[in-house]
C-alpha cells in the first residue's frame, strides 16, 4: 500500500488536463451490456473504479480491451447475469449492472455494493424503480436477484429524502430503454453524468427525451445497437478540484478540458469569495488576493453545490478571513475528514450537518488517513498549501477517482512522490 508524501508551500504554476469523467464512465460502461454489437468509447479514465469495472464487464462476458484510455467492449461467447460480491462490494458504482442486466438477460443477481465509508447509502430507490418496471426481488445472503419475463413501461417517481439518486436514475433508465411502452422517471437526477449517459442510449437506439432535467420520458425498443467513438464528457469534480487547488495554493495554474458550465454553482460561491474564475479559449484561469472571504455553503444535488466538492471547498475555508458554515445535505455524515484537517492546524468543529470552520492563517504539514475519495483530495489540498511535510495514508483512496494526480501535481511543480507504508 502506497502513502502520498507532500513538501507543502512549493509555488505551483503551469497546464493541467482534467481527465473524462470517472461518474460518467462507470454508468456508461455498464449501458454496454443492453447490446451484442461493439461498443467503442473514448475519453475513459484509467482509474481503480474503471479498472474494477472492466473486471466485473468481463466477468459477465464482456471482452475489454483498453489503451489509450479508449475501451472496446464487445461481446464474449457466453454472458453471465451475477455480478459477483469481490467486486460490486469495493466501488458502489458497479452496483448500475442491474438495470442493464436486467433488461438484456430478464435476471440480474448482483451484490449488494460497498465504495466510500461516508455513511448509509441505501439501495432502496433502484429497488423501487425496477420493482415499478414489473420485476420481482429477493434478497438473500447479501444479493439482490431481480427477474422479469419482460419489463413494461410505468410512472416511476425516485425521489428520496436526500434527493435524487444518480445511480438509480441510471439504472432504472437503463432497464426502461428496453421496456415494453413509456417510462416517466419524476425527481430524475439532473447531473451532467446522467445526461452523458442518456445521449450514449440515444446513439444505440433508445427512445429518450428530458435528460438532464427532472423529468426523463422513455420510450422502450426492442433492441439497442453498438457505438462507435462516444466520447465521455470531462470529469467536472476533478476540475472543481482542480480550481480549489489553484485557489488555495495561490497559484497561476492553467486548467483545461474541463466544462464551466457544470460548474456554475462553484463559481458563484468563490466570486463571493473574492476569487475570480475565468475561462478564454478553452483555457481556466483562478485569481485570487492575498485574503479572501468566508462564504457559506450547503451541498444538493445538481444543480446545487455538489457534495463530492464539498470536502475541498472545507479546505479553502479552513484559510478563509473568518468564519464559514459548510452543511452537508446529501450524505449527512460526510464529515470524518475534519478530524484529519485538524491534525493540520485547521480550526473546524462539527455541528450536526453543520461543519463550523474558523479560519487560520496557516496549516502545517502532519501526518494524516484518507477515509474516502473526495477527502483525500482534500487533504492534497491542504498538503500543497501547507508548512512542512504531509504523509497521506490510504493513497488508493485517489486512485479511485483521478487519474495521475501525483504526476499531473508534478507537472506543476509540486514537490509529491509516493512512498510504500
Amino acid at each position: 500500500m502506497d502513502k502520498l508524501v507532500i513538501e507543502g508551500g512549493k509555488p505551483l504554476k503551469g497546464e493541467v488536463l482534467v481527465s473524462g469523467s470517472k461518474n460518467a464512465s462507470l454508468p456508461i460502461m455498464a449501458a454496454t451490456l443492453l447490446t451484442d454489437e461493439p461498443c467503442v468509447i473514448h475519453n475513459v479514465p484509467r482509474l481503480r473504479d474503471t479498472l474494477t469495472m472492466i473486471k466485473l464487464l468481463k466477468s459477465l462476458g464482456k471482452v475489454v480491451e483498453f489503451e489509450n484510455n479508449t475501451l472496446k467492449i464487445t461481446a464474449g461467447k457466453k454472458a453471465s447475469y451475477i455480478a459477483d460480491y469481490h467486486l460490486v462490494s469495493t466501488m458502489r458504482g458497479s452496483f448500475c449492472v442491474l438495470g442493464p442486466l436486467l433488461a438484456k438477460l430478464g435476471k440480474a443477481k448482483v451484490s449488494l455494493p460497498g465504495g466510500c465509508v461516508i455513511g448509509v447509502r441505501p439501495v432502496d430507490l433502484h429497488l423501487k424503480g425496477i420493482t415499478r418496471l414489473g420485476a420481482t426481488l429477493d434478497i438473500d445472503s447479501g444479493y439482490i436477484f431481480a427477474k422479469a419475463k419482460k419489463l413494461r413501461g410505468a410512472h416511476v417517481y425516485l425521489g428520496g429524502g436526500f434527493g435524487s439518486s444518480v445511480l438509480a436514475t441510471a439504472n432504472v433508465m437503463m432497464a426502461a430503454v428496453l421496456a415494453e411502452g413509456e417510462t416517466i422517471i419524476e425527481a430524475a437526477a439532473c447531473e451532467p453524468e446522467i445526461e452523458d449517459l442518456a445521449n450514449m442510449l440515444v446513439l444505440m437506439g433508445a427512445k429518450i427525451k428530458g435528460q438532464g432535467g427532472p423529468r426523463i420520458v422513455i420510450n422502450g425498443v426492442h433492441r439497442l445497437k453498438g457505438v462507435n467513438n462516444y466520447r465521455i464528457i470531462p470529469d467536472r469534480i476533478e476540475a472543481g478540484t482542480y480550481i480549489l487547488l489553484a485557489a488555495v495554493t495561490r497559484s497561476p495554474i492553467l486548467i483545461k478540458n474541463a466544462d464551466l458550465s457544470h460548474l456554475i454553482v462553484l463559481l458563484d460561491i468563490l466570486e463571493q469569495a473574492g476569487i475570480t474564475v475565468t475561462e478564454k479559449d478553452g483555457v481556466i484561469r483562478v485569481k485570487t488576493g492575498k485574503i479572501f472571504k468566508p462564504v457559506s455553503v450547503t451541498t444538493y444535488p445538481y444543480p446545487g453545490f455538489p457534495t463530492d466538492l464539498q470536502a475541498q471547498y472545507l479546505t479553502l475555508m479552513s484559510l478563509a478571513d473568518g468564519v464559514s458554515v459548510v452543511t452537508e445535505r446529501v450524505y449527512p455524515d460526510r464529515f470524518i475528514h475534519i478530524a484529519e484537517m485538524n491534525r493540520m492546524g485547521a480550526n473546524i468543529r462539527r455541528e450536526g450537518t453543520n461543519a463550523i470552520v474558523q479560519g487560520v492563517k496557516e496549516l502545517r504539514g502532519a501526518p494524516v488517513m484518507a477515509s474516502d475519495l473526495r477527502a483525500s483530495a482534500a487533504l492534497v489540498l491542504a498538503g500543497l498549501a501547507a508548512r512542512g511535510r504531509t504523509e497521506i495514508h490510504r493513497m488508493y483512496h485517489l486512485d479511485r477517482g483521478y487519474e495521475n494526480l501525483d504526476e499531473k501535481l508534478a507537472g506543476l511543480g509540486a514537490v509529491v512522490y509516493r512512498e510504500k507504508e
